[in-house]
């Protein structure tokens, strides 16, 4: 086989590789024909001794020229051998059927009464020629296959023997810098069935018991239909076996350093795929009907919601996209993404990308962006949102949450933007920290215009986004590449969880219900222990929670709940179309309260008041009597 590979990497063979795979492919039919009369003529050489040379070579030179039209006809020559599959079968098959066809009309105007003697050793020669051309692909492919065996790679164990388990298996071989080696499947449905010459072991519940008999040292789930749940209890098997789990990544190509690379298709399990739900179903029609072709604006488009919401918003084809941030690193990066979309044909040109630097403090900068690119849709992402923070100065988040989401309510609405989305927390249910207490405050100021006969307003409350800026995975990832421990403010502290896509996909269906200035809450699923979050992270990395990284209490931070709310109690909820959103019944808030209620804290932040002061007033106003 070194031989061989010593062959294909010479320059002359790659510069006329076509050619030679020709000139075999026409050596089969000479063979083949020389077969089929052999045979017909009960295994003698009666019909070289009726016939001259000169006839029989110019019957030869006839029938290898028509094989050779169909042949590159049929681009036959230019197909790799090793990737033969049922679609280069059956072309090889057509060719040879044409060829024959064409054969056999040359056969009936030139031997008259006996063309179906020379018809019969027709047949018999292209069924040789298809048998012996299919087996020498498939033997080379067998020979490569073998050759490509590492025993240094790890032996692999694929969950899901299905059309992806089967790609999966085949780029694994191929692929000698993945580092892993099939060796078989694990699939409910095909248990003893045979895919990509690998043996269908059994199902999940032989696992442990194929695991250790096969002597399997990864396993990797090749199953893209399956929920998040099914892969965990996977995960939780896997764990116990104490084996290392990846899953299949799609098989395409990617962008980096301005090149197009090809991904691995396997990668390490995320906490996401854990702990996520996956797609969200959402309703197409409805998200179209008031983005598509509008100008859509974002505040806040730098953070990680408002950039993954800039990002699902593109995918309706709005007309223009507007980006406003303070914050200039997190909206260049934003814009050079959906520049480099734009080069590689990812994002459609004819949408219009303007990023502003702008401080939603400010209302005359938010005016002159709107009164410029008249926007039709709001979505406000902009805030402060890290707790500990805004306790030290709640005055910054009385300034930016408060009155910045006000002058953009009101921006809205003057300058008659069609519709305004507030994206909202689960801290603003019974805050006990200055953050919560401002982003209720923004609920209530909402809830107080909806009704303003201009735009349609909404506010989309949901719990804490995995992998967002300054979240705990984040903070958590940080210690355990710096070796731990992992500091947790409680073991018993709980919290919902979903991913940053899922919930800006929600968030955009709930955008299409807005009208009053209704808040919609978001089915986060259950809630997370933080502890079991630490402990399966510390996992996924490669290592032993309290063995090689530790976990400590430091204790609750200024403001922290040990558990969060998505709704007040005797706020009613219904659900809406869409199963994991639902309406929450909206209160009645006079706008001249929240107006004289935003002039208090206004006369605060003009006076000298101490923290304490701050959040004692904050926490006092959002009282609704």
């Amino acid at each position: 086989m070194k031989f061989i590979d010593r062959i294909m990497s010479n320059q002359f063979y790659r510069k006329y590789r076509e050619a030679f795979m020709m000139l075999i492919d026409l050596m089969i039919v000479i063979f083949s024909y020389f077969v089929a009369v052999w045979t017909k003529e009960s295994f003698s050489m009666k019909y070289l001794e009726d016939n001259n040379i000169g006839t029989t070579l110019i019957i030869a030179c006839v029938i290898i020229t028509i094989y050779f039209i169909c042949f590159l006809f049929f681009k036959i020559n230019r197909s790799l051998w090793k990737y033969i599959s049922i679609r280069e079968s059956f072309i090889i098959a057509v060719a040879n059927v044409v060829a024959l066809f064409i054969i056999s009309l040359l056969f009936v105007s030139i031997t008259g009464n006996n063309y179906k003697h020379y018809i019969s050793i027709g047949v018999i020669a292209t069924l040789l020629i298809i048998l012996f051309m299919f087996g020498i692909r498939v033997t080379y492919r067998l020979f490569r296959k073998h050759s490509l065996f590492r025993p240094s790679a790890k032996k692999t164990l694929i969950i899901g023997a299905g059309d992806a388990g089967s790609l999966l298996s085949r780029e694994l071989v191929q692929n000698s810098d993945i580092g892993l080696w099939p060796v078989g499947f694990i699939d409910d449905y095909k248990k003893g069935k045979i895919v990509y010459g690998l043996e269908v072991y059994g199902g999940l519940d032989d696992l442990q018991q194929v695991v250790s008999k096969q002597q399997i040292e990864v396993i990797v789930i090749a199953i893209p239909s399956l929920s998040k749940g099914e892969i965990r209890k996977i995960y939780e098997k896997c764990q116990l076996m104490e084996l290392p789990i990846k899953i299949m990544n799609d098989i395409n190509y990617t962008l980096e350093d301005g090149l197009l690379r090809k991904r691995n298709p396997v990668q390490d399990i995320k906490l996401e795929d854990l702990l996520g739900r996956g797609e969200v179903k959402f309703n197409q029609n409805e998200l179209e009907s008031y983005l598509y072709d509008k100008v859509v604006c974002v505040t806040g488009a730098g953070g990680s919601i408002g950039s993954e919401l800039c990002r699902q918003i593109v995918n309706f084809h709005p007309k223009k996209m507007i980006l406003i941030d303070i914050n200039e690193n997190g909206l260049y990066m934003l814009e050079q993404e959906f520049i480099r979309n734009k080069m590689h044909a990812k994002l459609d040109k004819e949408i219009e990308i303007i990023s502003y630097i702008a401080s939603i403090r400010d209302k005359k900068a938010i005016d002159e962006i709107f009164a410029y690119d008249k926007p039709n849709v709001v979505f406000h992402a902009a805030a402060h949102k890290h707790v500990p923070l805004m306790e030290t100065r709640p005055m910054e988040a009385i300034k930016n949450n408060v009155f910045g989401t006000n002058n953009v309510i009101h921006s809205c609405i003057e300058n008659k933007v069609e519709r305004f989305i507030l994206i909202s927390t689960d801290k603003a249910v019974n805050p006990t920290n200055v953050m919560g207490a401002t982003k209720r405050m923004t609920e209530m100021i909402l809830q107080s215009l909806g009704d303003n006969g201009i735009t349609k307003m909404a506010a989309v409350r949901f719990g804490n986004v995995l992998g967002s800026n300054g979240s705990v995975i984040p903070i958590f990832n940080k210690q355990i590449e710096n070796g731990g421990p992992i500091t947790l403010t409680s073991k018993e502290i709980i919290r919902y969880f979903m991913t940053i896509p899922e919930a800006t996909q929600l968030v955009l269906q709930a955008g299409s219900y807005a009208n009053n200035g209704e808040i919609f809450m978001l089915d986060m699923g259950e809630p997370v222990k933080i502890l079991d979050l630490a402990e399966k992270m510390i996992r996924l990395s490669g290592y032993d929670p309290y063995v090689d990284i530790d976990i400590i209490e430091i204790g609750l931070r200024p403001g922290e709940k040990m558990f969060e709310e998505l709704h007040f109690y005797g706020e009613k909820k219904t659900r809406t179309k869409n199963e994991l959103i639902f309406k929450l019944e909206t209160m009645k808030i006079d706008q001249a309260e929240i107006n004289e209620k935003l002039q208090i804290l206004l006369n605060k932040l003009n006076s000298n008041c101490n923290t304490s002061e701050y959040r004692e007033i904050m926490l006092k106003l959002i009282v609704n009597d």
